[in-house]
C-alpha cells in the first residue's frame, strides 16, 4: 500500500488480551498454564514485531497467529533433552550422548528408579553398606585388578587419582600424551587442579625410557601414560609402552598410572580394529592403576572407572574428593547391567549397540541397506528419493582417531530442498534427524540408524514434506 510505514503495519498486530480471548488460543489453555499461555502469546507478537518492515508484511489473520502460538506452546513444553536419530554414521558420538545403553540396563533403571534399592545397604548385615560394591567385583572379575572404584567421568577419576596419589609431588608425563579432549578439558589443567607438579618429558613426537629415569627426582609421586583420545601422531614417532614404564617406575619405587581413555575390555583387532589396548593387557604389564571410561568402547553410562591395586584402590577410597565425585543409583543400576554382559564375550559383543556398530560385517550393512530402503519405501510417497551410496563411518568418542570404517548411506532427496536445507528441517522434526551432508547431498548411515528408528525417520520425512 502505498505510502504505509512498517508503524502503520504493526498497528495492525492486535492485542494481548484479545488473542487471548479467541476461541482456537483460549483452547489451548487445557494443555498448559495461564501463564505459560500468556507468555507463548507475547513471543508470537514479539516475533512478529520484529519481522515487520515496508517490505515485509507477515500473515497477521487470526487463523495464522493462533497457529503460531499453538506451536510455541509444543516447543515451550517439549522436553530440552530429547531421543534423537542418529544417521551421522559416528559411532560414539560425544554431542549425541556417547554411547546408546543396552536392553539389559532398561529393566535395571526402571527397577531401580521407581523405588527403593540396596544402594548402600548390606542385605546380609542389615548394616550401612558401600555403594561402590555392587560393581567392584565384576570389574576385578573382568580386568584381573584386586580392586576397582566408580567415579562419575574419566576426568574425574584422573582428578581422583591425582589428588590422592600426587597432590603436592611430581608426576612425569609425556609432551606428546599432553591431550585436550572436547570442551577444552586438558590433562595439565586437570593435574594443575589435582595440586599435583607436571614434569614434561620428551618431545611431541618421540618420547624415550631415558627421558623418564633422567626426570626422577625425590620429588616424583608417579609416572603417567595418557591415551591421545582424538589425536594420533605419526610419522617419525616413539612412545614408552606400558610394560616399560612399569619397569622404570619399579626400579624407582613409583606407581605407575594409565589413563586409558576409551576404556576397551575386548579386543577387537580380530574385527579389523586394531591398535587400541585392552585395559586388561595394561594391568597384565604391571600397570598399578588404570582409569577409563564407562561410555565409550564400554558401551554403558558415564562413568571413570578406576582398576588396579588394592593398597591404591582403599586410598582413593578414602580421600575426601571422592563424594562429590561418586555416581548415582542409576548409574549403577545401567553399569552393572553392561558389565554383567561381558562375562560371556559372545554375547556383550551381540547384546552392546557400540560394539555391534563398530563390528558390523559388510554384508551385513548391505542387508541393512536393502531393508531399511524396502521399509521405508512403503512408508513414504515415491516423490521422496531413497538412493543407495557408500562411505565411511567414524568410531568418534576419543577412540580410533584414524580408523574410517567403510560403510552403506541411504541419500535422500526431497523435491525443492538442497542438501543444506533438508538437513536443516530434519534436525526441527519430532524426533530430530541428524544425518551428515557429503559431495553436497544429505546422507544417513545405516551403521548407526536402527530398525526401530525407521518408522520415526518416516514421519520426520513426511513433516519436512508436508512444510
Amino acid at each position: 500500500m502505498s505510502g504505509t510505514t512498517a508503524s502503520d503495519i504493526r498497528r495492525l498486530i492486535p492485542k494481548m488480551d484479545k488473542v487471548l480471548g479467541w476461541p482456537a488460543v483460549a483452547a489451548l489453555a487445557s494443555a498448559t498454564s495461564r501463564n505459560e499461555l500468556r507468555e507463548a502469546v507475547r513471543a508470537v507478537l514479539d516475533q512478529l514485531r520484529s519481522q515487520i518492515n515496508v517490505e515485509n508484511h507477515p500473515d497477521l489473520t487470526p487463523q495464522r497467529i493462533a497457529e503460531l502460538v499453538a506451536q510455541q506452546v509444543h516447543r515451550a513444553q517439549r522436553p530440552s533433552l530429547r531421543r534423537v536419530i542418529n544417521g551421522s554414521g559416528i559411532v560414539i558420538h560425544t554431542n549425541l550422548g556417547r554411547s546408546p545403553l543396552p536392553k539389559a540396563a532398561e529393566t535395571a533403571l526402571l527397577e531401580t528408579a521407581w523405588g527403593y534399592s540396596n544402594l548402600e545397604f548390606d542385605l546380609q548385615t542389615g548394616e550401612r553398606g558401600e555403594r561402590y560394591e555392587h560393581v567392584e567385583q565384576l570389574l576385578c572379575a573382568l580386568t584381573g585388578a584386586e580392586a576397582a572404584l566408580v567415579v562419575n567421568n574419566n576426568a574425574a577419576a584422573v582428578l581422583l587419582a591425582l589428588s590422592g596419589l600426587a597432590c603436592g609431588r611430581e608426576v612425569i608425563v609425556s609432551r606428546g600424551e599432553l591431550v585436550e579432549i572436547g570442551g577444552s578439558f586438558r590433562i595439565p589443567d586437570v593435574m594443575r587442579q589435582s595440586g599435583a607438579n607436571l614434569v614434561e618429558v620428551g618431545t611431541t613426537n618421540r618420547t624415550h625410557p631415558k627421558d623418564y629415569r633422567n626426570a626422577i627426582t625425590e620429588q616424583t609421586a608417579l609416572l603417567l601414560k595418557v591415551h591421545t583420545s582424538n589425536f594420533a601422531v605419526v610419522g617419525f614417532t616413539a612412545e614408552v609402552d606400558t610394560a616399560t614404564m612399569v619397569q622404570i617406575g619399579q626400579q624407582a619405587g613409583l606407581p605407575t598410572m594409565v589413563d586409558a581413555g576409551s576404556g576397551s575390555l575386548i579386543d577387537l583387532s580380530r574385527f579389523g580394529i586394531p591398535g587400541e589396548a585392552t585395559v586388561q593387557e595394561h594391568l597384565a604389564a604391571g600397570a598399578d592403576l588404570v582409569t577409563f571410561s564407562g561410555d565409550k568402547l564400554l558401551g554403558g553410562p558415564q562413568a571413570g572407572l578406576l582398576v588396579g591395586r588394592r593398597d591404591i584402590i582403599d586410598t582413593l577410597k578414602r580421600h575426601q574428593l571422592l563424594r562429590a565425585l561418586r555416581i548415582d543409583k542409576l548409574t549403577l543400576a545401567s553399569l552393572e547391567a553392561t558389565l554383567r554382559l561381558y562375562r560371556d564375550e559372545r554375547q556383550a559383543m551381540a547384546a552392546i549397540p557400540t560394539l555391534q556398530m563398530l563390528t558390523v560385517s559388510q554384508q551385513e550393512l548391505d542387508n541393512r541397506l536393502r531393508s531399511m530402503q524396502r521399509r521405508l519405501r512403503r512408508m513414504l510417497p515415491s516423490s521422496i528419493s531413497l538412493q543407495a551410496a557408500s562411505g565411511t563411518s567414524s568410531p568418534g568418542g576419543g577412540s580410533f582417531p584414524l580408523l574410517q570404517l567403510p560403510t552403506r548411506l541411504i541419500e535422500v532427496t526431497l523435491p525443492g530442498l538442497t542438501a543444506n536445507g533438508l538437513e536443516q528441517a530434519l534436525r526441527a522434526t519430532t524426533p530430530p534427524v541428524v544425518g551428515r551432508i557429503q559431495r553436497d547431498r544429505f546422507m544417513l548411515d545405516v551403521r548407526t540408524l536402527r530398525d526401530e528408528d525407521l518408522p520415526l525417520l518416516a514421519t520426520a520425512l513426511m513433516q519436512v514434506l508436508e512444510r
